[in-house]
């Protein structure tokens, strides 16, 4: 296609409060994100428009203020005009509590660029956010949050795809999963390294910061779950391979919670199936799994993505049946409820509606 139509894809799109009805009819849904404000105030993200994943897709956020017992409908979007898509959003609290909302933008399914853009909030514990201005940091796409070092560095997980692009000459240096690093809160970010894992797919990958300073990085490969090491703060990574992680071609959530144990949800004994999304803890970097809490055992349950609350509280959101069902849904339970393999715990639930187009 022509550079300067691909390139509408460049321009940022602001993040703005929806006044009207044309989001309430939607064909289907998916790919969620969370996060929660210090007061408990929960925010939701995911994408939607059109018929499926194309040119009509837009972002959106809703936000609970009970402890996602309840949740608005869609009150801020993201939707780019024309054949611009805007999709694959991140939400993340940074560690001074400012939530940023990343998401990517392409001229339609896939221009072999994309791009990764971001907004920021600073009252994210009131219902009505104000976002600031957008930006765009990087090309590519990042979905999972960012991995915040004990040296205060931030690690952005950043891809440009290897797959389904109409050049796969087009930025071959950069079709890698990337690591883009701050080192001034968000100020600037930049591309730190790369690593190679054979027969990923859409990368989705996520980074851990291991007790020993190693970095740990696993990526989304088409046999399941792939990985790779860095030891000198990410600049270099090791030939990627399989991990021993398992589970089907999808997204997949790891992160350190407050007791320092690591909480990974994926889909247990499931090797092609979306199915059987359950949680479990290691408590020794990964080198071993126990607990598995199963959050939902039926077929097209998808892309987790969570938060612990300052309360100790864990938030999992999750996507199911997207096109049929429409569901958003939400798991909340304790780091103990993974321990026990059940739900134990006050207020725990399991399969709550976020939301149900």
């Amino acid at each position: 296609m022509p550079n300067e139509e691909k390139d509408l894809a460049l321009v940022a799109q602001a993040v703005v409060p929806v006044t009207d009805d044309r989001y309430k009819s939607r064909s289907w849904q998916g790919i969620p994100g969370i996060e929660c404000a210090g007061n408990g105030r929960l925010w939701a993200t995911f994408y939607s428009g059109g018929d499926e994943e194309g040119p009509d897709n837009y972002v959106a956020l809703v936000t609970s203020g009970d402890g996602g017992r309840t949740w608005t409908d869609i009150r801020y979007v993201v939707d780019p005009p024309g054949k611009v898509r805007a999709y694959d959003p991140c939400l993340w609290h940074d560690p001074s509590g400012r939530l940023w909302l990343f998401w990517a933008q392409s001229y339609g399914w896939y221009d072999g660029r994309c791009g990764v853009f971001a907004a920021t909030c600073d009252n994210s514990g009131d219902e009505k956010a104000v976002w600031g201005e957008p930006r765009r940091i990087a090309d590519g796409i990042m979905m999972n949050k960012p991995t915040v070092l004990a040296s205060g560095e931030w690690l952005m997980p950043i891809a440009v795809w290897a797959c389904q692009s109409s050049d796969l000459n087009y930025l071959p240096e950069e079709r890698f999963s990337n690591v883009y690093r701050s080192i001034d809160q968000g100020v600037t970010f930049h591309k730190l390294g790369f690593a190679d894992i054979p027969t990923r797919g859409f990368d989705e990958h996520m980074i851990v910061e291991r007790g020993d300073g190693s970095l740990w990085m696993l990526v989304r490969t088409l046999y399941g779950i792939g990985q790779s090491e860095s030891l000198d703060g990410g600049r270099t990574w090791t030939p990627g391979g399989p991990s021993a992680l398992g589970g089907p071609d999808s997204r997949f959530f790891i992160r350190r919670l407050r007791s320092g144990s690591l909480l990974l949800v994926n889909h247990y004994e499931s090797e092609k199936k979306r199915s059987h999304l359950t949680a479990m803890l290691s408590d020794d970097d990964g080198r071993s799994w126990i607990g598995n809490l199963l959050l939902d055992e039926r077929n097209r349950v998808s892309y987790p993505d969570g938060v612990q609350a300052e309360d100790g509280r864990i938030y999992l959101i999750y996507d199911r049946e997207r096109n049929n069902d429409k569901e958003i849904l939400m798991a909340v339970f304790t780091e103990e409820d993974v321990r026990r393999g059940e739900i134990a715990s006050d207020g725990a639930a399991l399969r709550r509606i976020v939301n149900k187009a």
